[in-house]
């Protein structure tokens, strides 16, 4: 296992097995226990290599692109658990530099908002943040993701950047060294906590000393010297040289207690607080070392210490004084220190709230508004101010101020601001109502995760992404739990989406007509949202009414677009809940952009539809069928945009012979389909029109430039003497297909090739020739089934090559969906894929052994 340190190298020592991660759980294992401390010890290391406050890593998961944040050194993991997963998809940095392989740094807010808008809709803060894609191999693990103070208009540095790169390159290692050990590197649990090392917190020193009580000579050691700023050459060797830099009243001090210790009848053991040099703390300590001469009690010499205690009695005894409350937290939330006026605001003891996270102790501190002031404090590093109402009654104002090692919070009594809700609804007996938004620093924070939404809600096409993106933006930005959508169709509510209902409890509800007495269709038909405080209201409200097993609030809103009805949103939360004013105001307006969006992601889907029927009738549908050839093909739309692109394949018959052809037009839509089919005419009117595949290509080329100047496409045409097996090819930019030979070696083809098509009118398309033999295989495909973003596209034509040659003698069609089946199942994949397979056989191989059906 590799050990580093902070710039990436590689310590020249280090332990032959790792120690267990504090607090990590004792599985028996310690396999576990190692990927803790790889995880940790890389996030720490990094974050102090480029002069970060906070570090973590993401893990892939067991969900198909997901990844999980498995550490995050030097923030509350429970401040960021939104951020906790995250889909490769998602437009956020973490997820772009492990999609695309390649390292992000974003030195300041500016730089952040104009790539990632989503990422500063969420954090608005001004910071820094760089993110180092972790690879082992050539095997994608992760994400490392550090934070920092902002550098406004100074882009990160390259020496910083080198020594993250070294730590992710060394993580990298280290996990894939666990990973040949058989220990799983998907991380499916919570990220785990991990305190950075200190940069303020003064050393404790300790220096010795021996006096010899006969002689009086006293002995020092040099950190004594250190402490108190002595030259051990020229020190004396008596007491009045070693307190000859300290106060005269601590002098005085000092003596008697050494009178007191030696004149003792039994051992004894003494201390005094003196004030060094600088005027900082210094405990001074003196004990009696062995007895005397035989027959006394007195003892031999006196031994002691001088302890160098930093500067925290001072701080500790100065905030005590104050007439406001002070505290401090470290970095990950736990509280380290109280003063006498704090615990009485806060209303607790200091025990019961020292080493406990604030939180945790004082939940109604946990709430989300005031979430995002700490978030703010911990990353912005500028000073925050915020009101809390502790109880119904007091009020507290607060003001965080941050530090590398933790927060200062200072804390007084608070008017109740003139904006205060008012009283709040009743709550269920047993159970608390959780308060809206109240201060203009709560309505401020409150804002900016619905921005995040609304930008979200842009990139979202089909109304399963619009519905998700609900759920993972809406119920976290206001606490809630349960989602449910519904679509208007001729007049009844159909069910578009749900989560967090019991199993099937909205069944009931699906289908419904709009003259049902519902809160879901009444908020449609009225224009109106309606807001139940608690279950009991809602039940009072609609008497009857199913309610699921939730003590809680619900949020009805009406989706209209345009002034057209779209459907409903059901919002649930598991508490009683108090929607003051501008909460109200903000799920009303966010509602209609969710409306907004699933209009247009309805519109998506009709036209959507049009174009795949559009290109459907373009690829062919049937292949010809021929005496000694087998072919087959298969076609796989991408998964984003609109599912539509200018991949095509075609078998044409010429003669006694066969065409094979592939190609690939720029860009998606309707656009690249229409010019696709207007190629395929080409091409196969110029094959039956007797043309060599030279002159097929050439004149392809031709008429591309002619109908869309600036459009281009690859194409690769391959013409079969079914009888013979002579076979001529011809290639315009096209990537190069595949040759399995019978019971042989599976290769990737070297043919002449010319520009693509669409570039220049001139351009030439050797035409290479050779033999295919009975049973070889023929492979043509886009660049989609082996292209993937941040891999080299050679090494997605040797899986293929590969794949094709593990497939042996296996029918086509069998061949050719285990080619394309991983491809299938990708939810990500940004182009077409097309798949052309030929396989010839001669007149005495008994009618083909890779026919289509075999």
């Amino acid at each position: 296992m590799t050990w580093y340190d902070a710039t990436g190298r590689t310590p020249p020592e280090r332990p032959a097995t790792f120690p267990a991660a504090p607090g990590a759980p004792q599985s028996g294992s310690r396999a576990p226990d190692e990927l803790e401390v790889v995880l940790a010890q890389a996030a720490v290391s990094a974050a102090e290599a480029v002069g970060g406050y906070a570090g973590g890593v993401y893990l892939r998961s067991r969900t198909e692109g997901m990844l999980r944040l498995a550490v995050l050194a030097g923030l509350p993991a429970r401040l960021f658990h939104p951020w906790w997963r995250m889909h490769v998809n998602r437009p956020f940095p973490v997820a772009e530099a492990y999609r695309s392989g390649r390292a992000i740094h974003l030195a300041d807010a500016e730089e952040s908002m104009r790539r990632f808008p989503q990422l500063m809709a969420g954090l608005p803060f001004p910071f820094s943040s760089l993110y180092v894609p972790v690879v082992s191999g050539k095997e994608k693990r992760g994400v490392l993701a550090v934070l920092r103070r902002a550098t406004p208009g100074n882009p990160v540095e390259n020496s910083d950047r080198h020594r993250i790169h070294n730590v992710a390159r060394r993580l990298g290692s280290s996990l894939g060294e666990l990973s040949d050990q058989g220990v799983s590197l998907e991380w499916e649990a919570e990220p785990h906590p991990v305190q950075l090392p200190s940069v303020t917190t003064p050393l404790v020193r300790i220096g010795h000393f021996t006096w010899e009580l006969d002689s009086g000579a006293l002995t020092v050691d040099d950190e004594l010297c250190a402490i108190l700023g002595l030259d051990p050459a020229r020190f004396s060797g008596t007491l009045d040289a070693l307190t000859d830099r300290l106060m005269p009243a601590d002098v005085l001090g000092i003596w008697a207690l050494a009178r007191q210790t030696a004149a003792a009848s039994r051992r004894t053991r003494r201390r005094i607080r003196v004030r060094g040099p600088d005027g900082r703390p210094y405990l001074f300590e003196i004990s009696a070392a062995g007895d005397g001469p035989s027959g006394t009690h007195r003892p031999a010499a006196l031994t002691g210490c001088l302890v160098d205690l930093g500067s925290a009695p001072i701080v500790f005894e100065a905030t005590d004084r104050l007439p406001r409350g002070v505290f401090s937290l470290d970095r990950l939330g736990r509280i380290t220190y109280l003063n006498n006026s704090a615990e009485a605001l806060l209303g607790r003891a200091g025990p019961e709230l020292t080493g406990r996270v604030l939180w945790d102790v004082l939940p109604w501190l946990g709430h989300t508004i005031h979430e995002d002031h700490f978030r703010a404090a911990l990353m912005s590093h500028s000073p925050v101010h915020f009101v809390a109402r502790r109880t119904p009654d007091e009020w507290l104002a607060f003001s965080l101020y941050s530090g590398h090692d933790g927060l200062t919070v200072t804390i007084v009594a608070a008017d109740e601001p003139s904006h205060a809700p008012g009283p709040e609804p009743e709550a269920a007996p047993g159970t608390a109502m959780v308060p809206g938004p109240s201060s203009p620093a709560d309505r401020a924070s409150a804002l900016y995760r619905p921005v995040a939404l609304a930008i979200a809600l842009t990139e979202a096409v089909t109304a399963r992404q619009v519905s998700a993106v609900v759920t993972e933006e809406l119920l976290p930005a206001f606490g809630g739990r349960q989602l449910a959508i519904y679509l208007l169709h001729e007049r009844h509510l159909f069910l578009a989406w749900e989560t967090g209902f019991p199993q099937g409890f909205l069944d009931r509800f699906d289908g419904v007509a709009l003259d049902a007495r519902l809160p879901g269709v009444e908020t449609l038909t009225s224009g109106r949202p309606l807001f139940f405080e608690s279950m009991e209201k809602l039940g009072n409200s609609y008497p009857g009414i199913p309610l699921d097993a939730h003590v809680g609030a619900r949020a009805f809103l009406p989706l209209i677009a345009s002034g057209r009805p779209v459907g409903s949103c059901i919002l649930g939360f598991d508490q009683p809940r108090d929607f003051g004013p501008e909460e109200r105001a903000v799920l009303t307006a966010l509602a209609g952009l969710i409306a907004q969006a699933l209009a247009r992601a309805q519109r998506y889907d009709t036209e959507a539809a049009l174009a795949r029927g559009l290109q459907d009738a373009l690829l062919p549908h049937q292949l010809p069928e021929l005496d000694n050839v087998a072919t087959i093909g298969r076609y796989l739309p991408g998964t984003q945009g609109m599912d539509v692109g200018g991949d095509w394949y075609d078998v044409i018959e010429t003669g006694d012979r066969l065409a094979l052809v592939i190609g690939d037009v720029q860009g998606h839509g309707v656009s690249a389909a229409a010019t696709m089919g207007q190629l395929r005419s080409a091409v196969r009117a110029f094959a039956l029109s007797g043309h060599d595949p030279r002159e097929v290509m050439s004149g392809t080329n031709r008429l591309l430039i002619d109908l869309d100047p600036g459009q281009f496409a690859s194409c690769c045409y391959i013409v079969v003497d079914p009888r013979t097996g002579h076979t001529q090819a011809v290639r315009a930019g096209h990537p190069q297909p595949l040759l399995q030979h019978p019971d042989g070696p599976t290769e990737v083809l070297d043919l002449a090739g010319g520009v693509v098509l669409g570039v220049d009118a001139s351009a030439s398309y050797p035409v290479t020739e050779w033999r295919l033999d009975s049973g070889a295989v023929l492979a043509l495909y886009t660049d989609g089934l082996v292209e993937r973003p941040g891999i080299d596209i050679d090494l997605g034509v040797e899986r293929l090559r590969s794949a094709l040659a593990e497939c042996g003698s296996a029918p086509l069609a069998e061949t050719a969906d285990r080619l394309i089946r991983g491809a299938g199942a990708a939810t990500d994949r940004p182009d077409d894929i097309a798949l052309l397979l030929a396989s010839r056989w001669g007149e005495d191989d008994g009618g083909g052994r890779r026919g289509p059906g075999r």
